[in-house]
């Protein structure tokens, strides 16, 4: 069977190579020559053995997604749509700023946590991503944004990677965490811990393993102050509820590349967006755990039955937070015209969780708790 070398780091990559009897140096220079030079023809990796280039075209490949769209907004973003195969269809989107290029990676196809705010999770889940499903999203957005900005050799189109696009990045640890140390090698993107983030809505078990195997940046989807919400906007809070979760980030903390966890929350109108609730927020974080808060605007999708809260409403929670000495920031929102901004991922799922109903029973047994004088969602 032939290998994918997307599918290795280096450590792995050295092995499959010793296991041609070559030395580990030439691991590296064909590490280099893929994630450096985006070059997938062995035949053009010219400082390569001519007798190493013979011995890889018959046991592997570099092979990249086909790449079924690519959709340019007004602001800059860009969305591809990636083909992953048996009709699924994975996204992943670049946001350039002043000082930086982040890509937003998917980790897998659909996800099973189905919070209530996100597309992908009422699309369902079909299956986990390989490493090289998951790193050629990087490897191909790095080197056709070189090509179509003209960039210089040696220059980066990309120095910062969320894994914020569909699926639960710790739900997918095996593929993860290979896909990280590609990331973060400087024979292959050389990217900062600081500028790789994984979001999780709280595998606590997965926390604890990513702090010891590949501590990068961290973020959390909380979205709400206590377990009564959370339950019904992120169902696994049931398993993993508030208090456990807290507790993670703060063991995650003694080996993090930053000094504060990154806590996301999506406001929805009249679902977690009052002043009280933000006083809320404020009791739980303010004790406990040195964080940054970003206040996500909620971008409406059909049969969520969720509104985005009014920007003065926001801005009101946000003074709350800030007021207490929570560094606080709002998201702006990136690519909405083309389906890209946050939330709005969802790709093509051949969903084998039946998820629609899965939802619709959760919406009837633990229905959102809304704020009398607020407004229905």
């Amino acid at each position: 069977m032939t290998a994918n070398l997307l599918d290795f780091d280096l450590e792995g990559l050295a092995a499959f190579c010793g296991g041609l009897g070559e030395k580990r140096f030439r691991a590296v220079q064909l590490y280099r020559w893929i994630h450096q030079k985006g070059q997938a023809d062995f035949e053009q990796m010219s400082d390569l053995a001519r007798s190493l280039r013979s011995k890889l075209a018959g046991v592997a490949e570099v092979k990249a997604l086909p790449v079924v769209s690519e959709h340019r907004s007004a602001d800059g973003t860009v969305k591809w749509l990636f083909d992953v195969g048996a009709g699924n269809a994975v996204e992943t989107v670049f946001i350039p700023e002043a000082d930086r290029g982040t890509l937003c990676v998917s980790s897998q196809a659909g996800c099973a946590v189905g919070c209530r705010f996100c597309s992908t999770g009422h699309q369902g889940f079909s299956r986990n991503l390989s490493t090289a499903e998951i790193v050629a999203q990087l490897w191909y957005a790095e080197h056709r944004l070189r090509a179509t900005l003209g960039l210089p050799e040696g220059q980066r189109a990309i120095d910062n990677v969320v894994m914020m696009g569909m699926g639960e990045p710790l739900q997918n640890y095996a593929a993860l965490v290979p896909a990280l140390r590609t990331f973060l090698d400087d024979h292959a993107y050389g990217l900062s811990r600081r500028r790789v983030t994984v979001s999780t809505s709280g595998v606590v078990p997965m926390i604890d393993r990513l702090r010891d195997d590949c501590p990068v940046a961290l973020a959390v989807s909380l979205h709400a102050g206590d377990d009564a919400l959370r339950d019904s906007l992120v169902p696994l809070n049931r398993k993993y509820p508030i208090e456990e979760l807290l507790q993670a980030c703060q063991r995650y903390l003694d080996a993090a590349p930053r000094d504060f966890i990154t806590f996301e929350y999506c406001m929805l109108d009249g679902v977690n967006d009052s002043p009280e609730q933000a006083q809320a927020l404020v009791r739980l974080l303010k004790p406990r755990i040195h964080c940054k808060v970003n206040l996500i605007p909620f971008n409406p999708f059909p049969l969520s039955g969720l509104l985005r809260s009014p920007r003065e409403r926001v801005l009101a929670f946000a003074h709350v937070l800030q007021e207490a000495g929570i560094v606080t920031t709002v998201r702006k929102t990136r690519g909405d015209d083309i389906d890209a901004a946050c939330g709005q991922l969802a790709g093509e799922v051949q969903d084998r969780t039946r998820a629609p109903e899965r939802l619709a029973r959760l919406r009837q047994v633990i229905p959102i708790a809304v704020q009398a004088g607020q407004g229905q969602p």
